[in-house]
């Protein structure tokens, strides 16, 4: 059952951080500092005050100019590589000790995983900079938000039902990425006229 949670723990934050990391590392540095709930050992690296209060500045940072229409594109552009190594580094430290392959593999799932996620929020919120009115990117980024705090909470009380939510959203990641794909591509009657 530990392994579970783990990979519950591991996949929701990884998620999360493929939104927005630094909020994930906040809420996860919070959580470690006020015992809102018991973590494992190895969350206690975002138990330094330096790491709080830097995820807290950045997350800020964030929420400002993830408000602006098309400064949340170019902000988006900057963490295309932050955000999908954040997640990789969150899920291995939601591992905590175990062989280096396990690391590694790990690694490559926590980073995949909110490279995933990073990727459909990122496209998203291009689409939406197309509306000429501003009110659905406030919209879309409030969203964002609540879903970033709401799975981290999530995944720090209840990392099963974590697993179970984002287990459906990668699903639905691949499911639409893949259907964005099919329309995108060419109709091979079409090629051949």
């Amino acid at each position: 059952m530990e392994i579970l949670a783990t990979l519950g723990r591991t996949l929701g934050f990884s998620l999360a951080a493929g939104v927005n990391l630094y909020a994930t590392v906040a809420v996860l540095g919070l959580a470690a500092r006020f015992n809102w709930v018991q973590l494992p050992e190895q969350f206690q690296a975002f138990n330094h005050t330096w790491v709080i209060a830097a995820a807290a500045v950045l997350y800020l940072i964030e929420f400002v100019a993830d408000k602006i229409p098309w400064v949340d594109s170019v902000w988006d552009s900057v963490h295309t590589v932050i955000r999908p190594v954040g997640g990789a580094l969150i899920a291995v430290a939601a591992l905590g000790e175990t062989s280096p392959t396990v690391t590694g593999l790990i690694a490559l799932l926590g980073g995949t995983v909110a490279a995933g996620s990073h990727m459909t929020k990122a496209g998203t919120r291009v689409a939406i900079n197309t509306s000429p009115e501003p009110f659905t990117n406030w919209f879309a980024s409030l969203a964002e938000d609540a879903f970033v705090i709401g799975l981290s909470l999530l995944t720090l009380k209840f990392p099963l039902l974590a697993l179970a939510v984002s287990l459906a959203i990668v699903v639905m990641i691949v499911w639409l990425a893949r259907r964005l794909w099919r329309w995108l591509r060419p109709d091979d009657g079409a090629q051949s006229a």
